[in-house]
């Protein structure tokens, strides 16, 4: 996915079983962050940080989704331990990872895998994408967003 390009139709199910599509927010412009996994450091500063700039961002006129590809049971234990204010998606054969570009090689200690690379993509009002973060402030996304001259 890069800028320009059209989000696809079907972007998953959340974490309370509801089917999420890019119809659904037709008129709005839309962030979508990719972050590896539920309950880790830097995963929970970042959905704390979008917590906590919710209304913020909402005031802005976004709305707001997050994608990783743990279970609709883990997001549900991860949003209500955090209180997140808006859906994540369980993403767990890695399908949207793939769509939007984001499920490539990692390096860890050595080893070589396949992992989501986090990523925060802006996508205006018809669904285009017009802005990509890849270098995401954890501890600060919300502002970073925020702070975008678009």
């Amino acid at each position: 996915m890069k800028i320009g390009d059209q989000i696809p139709q079907q972007l998953g199910t959340d974490a309370t079983g509801r089917q999420w599509t890019a119809a659904d927010f037709a008129g709005k412009k839309l962030i979508i962050y990719f972050y590896p996994k539920d309950n880790t450091p830097g995963c929970t500063a970042e959905a704390c940080s979008l917590a906590a700039g919710y209304a913020a961002l909402k005031k802005a006129g976004y709305a707001l989704l997050g994608v990783s590809r743990d279970s609709a049971a883990s997001h549900q234990r991860f949003a209500q331990k955090h209180a997140l204010p808006f859906p994540l998606i369980a993403d767990e054969d890695a399908s949207l990872n793939k769509a939007f570009g984001v499920w490539r090689e990692k390096k860890l200690a050595g080893r070589t895998y396949m992992g989501t690379v986090r990523t925060t993509f802006i996508i205006d009002e018809n669904g285009t994408v017009i802005h990509i973060i890849d270098k995401v402030n954890t501890k600060d996304s919300a502002n970073q967003i925020l702070n975008l001259s678009l």
